[in-house]
């Protein structure tokens, strides 16, 4: 049996197919991206996103590295959603809402991003200070956050009428943006919210300070399982 070779550009089948045969287990993109593998997606350049291109760049490979841009990948979207992501000179950058949808066969993952995540898979490092810590919630098993739950987190970060907007039931920040699922309780108040998609929403929409959102994930208890998503985000986007 010939051996899966590895492209320095690998779409995300083939990246999929080369750490499947690495591994011997089977992987999605879905998995590939809760292990951490960062995806990249081609952007050819448009006036409407002229601030992602520096001068005299007309292409360039996007990073997909907000966490809700990557669960819409992962819940098997037929296209690429960015929101946040760096332009072509690696500076973060917020789009303007709803944000930019790209066509899906421009997604893929560098050589040597997959070499690395095959490294500390094969070779996991302990975390000591997380051995006293109790169990750890995987952000893929995370659902979502109530609204008065939501209220209660964010109460008091900003000059924005967050009530309002959770009790209208409908999707913030574009298409569904921050609204999950419907918890299974139902009722008019039964939409559980991503935090972390909400949080850069009320900063990128509403103007919230980001010391005020970086303070409530510092402090509040029931942002506690979502403070690893919130760290990594802001991470990539340089913040």
């Amino acid at each position: 049996m010939t051996a899966i070779s590895l492209p320095y550009r690998a779409t995300a089948l083939d990246a999929c197919a080369w750490l499947a045969e690495q591994t011997g287990t089977p992987w999605t993109l879905a998995r590939l991206l809760e292990q951490g593998g960062l995806p990249y997606v081609w952007l050819d350049y448009s006036e409407a996103w002229a601030e992602l291109f520096h001068d005299g760049v007309t292409r360039y490979a996007a990073p997909v590295v907000f966490i809700g841009d990557k669960q819409h990948l992962a819940s098997g979207a037929d296209d690429v959603w960015l929101r946040f992501t760096r332009d072509s000179g690696n500076i973060a950058i917020e789009l303007k809402a709803p944000g930019l949808r790209a066509p899906l066969d421009g997604l893929h993952f560098q050589e040597r991003d997959l070499l690395r995540l095959l490294k500390e898979l094969q070779h996991p490092q302990p975390d000591v200070a997380e051995v006293d810590k109790g169990p750890v919630v995987l952000p893929s098993a995370l659902k979502g956050l109530g609204r008065e739950q939501i209220l209660l987190a964010f109460a008091g970060v900003g000059k924005v009428d967050l009530d309002k907007g959770l009790a209208s039931g409908v999707g913030i920040f574009g298409d569904d943006g921050a609204r999950v699922r419907k918890n299974s309780r139902g009722g008019k108040n039964s939409h559980l919210w991503h935090p972390v998609t909400l949080a850069f929403g009320l900063h990128d929409v509403h103007r919230v300070p980001m010391a005020h959102l970086k303070k409530a994930f510092a402090t509040q208890p029931l942002l506690r399982e979502w403070k690893a998503d919130w760290l990594e985000s802001l991470r990539l986007l340089g913040e």
